[in-house]
């Protein structure tokens, strides 16, 4: 299997960060959200403008693999984790896995005693086994549509006081 790269978000990303986004939320977490749900977390209409601001505001991580862009992340300066997408079609070959051990080391060299995230129930299996807890369970509202995810946090050990 082609080795994964990361490298800094690019202008360019946004169409492609949008298709993982997209394809992740669609194809991965299917089984613990309703259509209806999933539609509303992820349209296929969107506004583009909004997205691409976002994105840039957000500077994620990109994950490549042979060129071809299979998922991203960030780490804003607070510690919180505001996107980690990988595409369903990259899902289980070790793209998470290379995204977070990079924000996780992003982490310890800014010196941040933990990181925390909003996680889709989807997704909390992969964030416990790097030793993020549950902090709480919550109910989001996304175009009028209740959507449950969890806060998620992982003290980092050494950082901070």
């Amino acid at each position: 299997m082609a080795m994964i790269r990361l490298r800094p978000f690019r202008v360019t990303d946004v169409a492609r960060l949008h298709e993982v986004f997209h394809s992740s939320v669609h194809g991965l977490a299917c089984d613990w959200y309703s259509a209806e749900q999933l539609a509303a977390w992820a349209p296929h209409d969107y506004d583009a403008v909004a997205w691409a601001r976002r994105l840039q505001q957000a500077r994620p991580w990109v994950a490549e693999r042979e060129g071809s862009i299979i998922g991203y992340a960030d780490l804003q300066p607070d510690g919180y984790i505001d996107q980690f997408f990988v595409a369903a079609e990259a899902a289980g070959c070790g793209v998470g896995t290379a995204l977070m051990q990079n924000l996780l080391q992003q982490a310890a060299v800014r010196g941040l005693a933990q990181v925390h995230a909003d996680v889709s129930r989807a997704a909390e299996g992969f964030f416990g086994r790097y030793g993020f807890v549950v902090e709480c369970v919550q109910t989001v509202v996304v175009r009028g549509v209740p959507l449950q995810n969890a806060r998620m946090v992982l003290s980092l050990s050494g950082a901070g006081s």
